[in-house]
């Protein structure tokens, strides 16, 4: 039997230049980095490391276990939408920066597959909570960041 597809996204009004605002994202050397929230551990660059053709690897620590991830990004409208995939699971995660004037509204959405039956729907609930969490921090760290204006490399704290 299989599992059930499922999507949580979250979406947030970021004070920059959608252009700036997708930079930072694209780029997994140090740019990307400074977003990730907490949960985020050993966050590792493994091939490129901005745009389309990056690979990296990392743990996310979640429900007192933490679980390695390893990702491909894919750039299907540069500029504008990035995807990471994931190299092992059935599940890729969506950034779509859209121009909002002289800011932008970034959307992050994840598309993954939970396991069948009752199992399945109490893990898509609680995968559900966590990552519209992991998102509200990640979009909260990527408009701090955003805002310490285009030199910036140094990491934002928000919490």
């Amino acid at each position: 039997m299989d599992g059930t597809r499922y999507r949580v996204t979250s979406s947030a009004r970021v004070a920059a230049p959608a252009e700036r605002v997708y930079r930072i994202l694209a780029d997994y050397r140090s740019g990307h980095p400074n977003i990730l929230p907490a949960a985020f551990r050993n966050f590792v660059v493994e091939a490129g490391g901005v745009g389309a053709g990056t690979l990296t690897r990392f743990d996310v620590r979640a429900f007192g276990r933490t679980q390695s991830f390893r990702h491909e990004v894919l750039e299907p409208e540069p500029g504008r939408v990035l995807v990471e995939r994931d190299r092992d699971l059935d599940s890729r995660t969506t950034f779509t920066v859209e121009p909002a004037g002289a800011e932008s509204i970034v959307t992050i959405s994840t598309e993954a597959t939970s396991r069948p039956g009752v199992a399945g729907r109490v893990e898509r609930w609680l995968s559900t909570r966590f990552l519209t969490g992991l998102y509200g921090e990640e979009l909260a760290k990527l408009d701090a960041f955003a805002r310490m204006g285009p030199n910036s490399l140094g990491q934002v704290d928000s919490r």
